[in-house]
């Protein structure tokens, strides 16, 4: 690895990430449980690097900011920087595709991948989010970069009744008025009576115009969606009923929206000549833009099915996402001169299963078994619905994947752990026509189908009782986007079953670190490479738009370390380096360098927690984001930092919490408006200094 050269060496000298407050004790680290592995592997005995994201931390990170892919890109060195827009294009892990989840329920969209997935649910609701690093196949499609699973709120619980309010108010410091405030009030209760135990939760959010640095508005993503300008709201309820001690039946629901206000329209701006994307008071064409997703699971766990543990969940899941109208060149129609506005909306529907089994203490205590069946039903299509028309068919995709997963135990320092999941998928397209900006051809529908089985191995020793290493090898799978290449066709006479290569994106993800956990000190340090043989990305060839399979390569390595210097005070910093490339000419090696659609900037992030009184409590924390440099240098990037402080204070009565954004008043760019595309309509600004108060109250 000759190109990561001794300026790397210097940040992992301090760099590290851990969740602020889950560094305590050894014994607490020991009883963390990764659930999201599906086999409740210990933390510390996962073979792949695992970040567990506290209850604590969502509340911390809430006080200074309600978009939970902020949220998630203050926390997550390797994920990228955020693009404070509702469209989520470009934020990856690892600089590759994210599986979102919500309990084990899909929600990102592979079919149409629309960058609309990462926001599905309001933080609210979650208790904790775990993230698993790399590529894997243990939840099936999509997770090639990540794994992230917002664990909902626990209604397990003694009391009869627990309840908590909270609101906020959001203000820039330059200059406001009441167009750029933001307000946000959220609900929740739980209880418990005889076999039963619930949760009742509801948030509201209203967010107003931002404002960059210099008190000028933030230009707004009329097309693609916006954070700012928009209203929210999430209603979520679980209900648990206990038959014994060991068997449970729960069901959890959640609808999440979030609409614009149509306040705004975007105004283009001109990167030649460094003028952002601005915005101007204005209604814009055509209908608002929205997320409006609804997920249901059933769950029923039995610990003593047996002697075993059996785990069933049914779930489905119903995504719609609007855009807003445009003049694209897609949407004409040659036959006349009229320029015809319109807007496309996806929708997808899921409906699923997963059944699991688990056996514990095999052959003399040294091996546990899991095994079990995942299958999924996709129906996927996309409109445009001012004029009526069939953007994409409706497309559906069936799978089905029986999985074993082992974990084997020779003696106590060493775990070994290894799986096989077979893929069997099939994608059903009927005939259907293209729009006239295609020409309005026929393309004959079709069943594609594949086959394919994924591996993952892995191993930790340790060493000390403080000191342990590991290795791990897994395989993720994607797939390529359906539904833009079934759009694009535009020739006579193609069929589905030739137009697409449905051969799975497989990744291999190879990484080996080391962890320190002693006394004070929390340490993890992991390098890997994340190979794609046969990579995906959309050309055009003569008119038809196919998938091009090329070959992506990205190395990087990532570092984590907490030190708590007493009872009150505890210093966490985290460093993600990483590079990539992919293979453009078809020769087998790679010769470009990916792009900030692809890759986040080398990043670093430091925070500082302290405990002054029982009533007084701060945190302070810092992103660094790294220059890049790319072959195509007007996609350069010059990098920014941003600061975020908060304080909390405990009143005779509730809680008051204040907290400052870009505590600095940082003037930048946002990594996806300089790296990502060059389009004068996205190169928007980042937000400015903003002050939030809030309070909160239990009872």
């Amino acid at each position: 690895m000759n190109t990561l050269n001794t300026k790397l060496w210097l940040p992992i000298s301090v760099a590290a990430f851990i969740p602020i407050d889950a560094v305590a004790q050894e014994q607490q680290a020991e009883t963390m449980v990764v659930t999201s592995s599906r086999t409740h592997l210990a933390q510390e005995d996962f073979s792949q690097v695992v970040t567990i994201i506290t209850s604590e931390q969502i509340e911390q990170q809430l006080a200074i900011t309600s978009d939970s892919s902020q949220v998630l890109s203050s926390l997550l060195p390797a994920y990228s920087p955020n693009t404070q827009k509702l469209n989520n294009s470009s934020q990856t892990f690892r600089g590759r595709s994210v599986l979102y989840m919500i309990d084990g329920v899909p929600q990102s969209n592979p079919l149409r991948e629309g960058s609309r997935s990462a926001h599905t649910i309001d933080l609210s609701m979650v208790e904790r989010i775990e993230v698993i690093h790399g590529a894997t196949a243990i939840h099936g499609l999509g997770a090639t970069g990540a794994i992230i699973n917002f664990i909902t709120k626990s209604n397990n619980v003694s009391e009869p009744l627990k309840q908590h309010f909270d609101v906020q108010l959001t203000t820039p410091t330059n200059h406001s008025d009441t167009d750029s405030l933001a307000y946000r009030a959220s609900y929740n209760a739980k209880g418990a009576q005889d076999n039963w135990d619930y949760l009742v939760g509801l948030t509201g959010d209203i967010q107003g115009i931002y404002e960059d640095a210099n008190g000028r508005d933030v230009g707004s993503a009329t097309v693609r969606g916006d954070m700012m300008d928009s209203r929210s709201y999430d209603g979520f309820v679980k209900l648990g009923y206990w038959f014994s001690d060991s068997q449970n039946l729960q069901l959890a629901v959640n609808r999440y929206q979030i609409k614009g206000q149509m306040n705004y329209t975007g105004v283009s701006g001109d990167r030649e000549k460094g003028i952002a994307t601005s915005s101007v008071k204005k209604t814009p064409v055509g209908e608002a833009p929205f997320n409006d997703v609804q997920t249901y699971s059933l769950v029923y766990t039995d610990t003593d099915f047996s002697g075993m543990s059996l785990t069933a969940q049914t779930f489905y899941q119903s995504f719609e996402g609007r855009y807003g109208a445009t003049k694209s060149s897609s949407f004409q129609d040659p036959s006349t001169t009229e320029k015809i506005y319109d807007q496309s909306q996806n929708e997808s529907d899921k409906v699923g299963a997963k059944f699991s089994l688990s056996k514990e203490g095999l052959f003399d205590q040294t091996v546990n078994l899991t095994g079990g069946i995942d299958l999924l039903r996709d129906t996927t299509s996309q409109n445009l619905i001012l004029t009526g028309r069939t953007y994409v068919p409706e497309t559906t995709y069936y799978n089905y994947a029986p999985f074993l997963q082992l974990e084997y135990k020779p003696f106590e320092r060493l775990v070994l752990q290894a799986g096989a999941r077979y893929e069997h998928a099939k994608l059903k397209v009927p005939t259907y026509q293209t729009v006239a900006a295609q020409n309005g051809v026929t393309v004959n529908g079709g069943s594609p189908s594949f086959d394919k089985t994924v591996y993952n191995a892995g191993a930790v020793l340790k060493l000390t009782s403080s000191v342990s290493v590991f290795a791990n090898y897994s395989q993720g799978f994607g797939m390529p986007d359906v539904g833009r290449v079934l759009r694009g066709v535009n020739k006579t006479g193609q069929d589905v079953d030739h137009l697409i290569d449905l051969s799975p994106i497989i990744t291999d993800n190879y990484e080996g670190g080391l962890r320190l956990h002693h006394n004070r000190v929390d340490f993890e340090i992991s390098y890997y490479e994340s190979i794609s043989k046969l990579g995906s990305r959309i050309v055009e060839n003569d008119g038809l738009y196919t998938v091009s399979r090329e070959r992506k390569e990205i190395k990087g390595v990532e570092a984590t370390l907490g030190y708590q210097f007493n009872a009150q005070h505890k210093f966490v910093t985290g460093y993600s380096y990483i590079e990539g490339k992919s293979d453009t000419d078809g020769d087998g090696s790679v010769d470009t360098r990916l792009t900030g659609a692809d890759i986040p900037p080398n990043r670093l992030r430091v925070a500082w927690t302290a405990q002054w009184t029982d009533d007084l409590s701060t945190m302070l924390q810092a992103n660094h984001n790294f220059d890049r440099t790319f072959d195509d240098e007007a996609l350069n990037f010059d990098g920014y930092t941003l600061v975020d402080a908060s304080m909390g204070y405990t009143l005779p009565v509730g809680t008051l919490k204040v907290s400052v954004a870009n505590l600095l008043n940082e003037d930048y760019y946002t990594y996806y408006s300089q790296s990502a595309y060059k389009n004068d309509d996205f190169y928007f600004k980042g937000r400015g200094r903003t002050l939030t108060i809030g309070y909160g109250l239990n009872f």
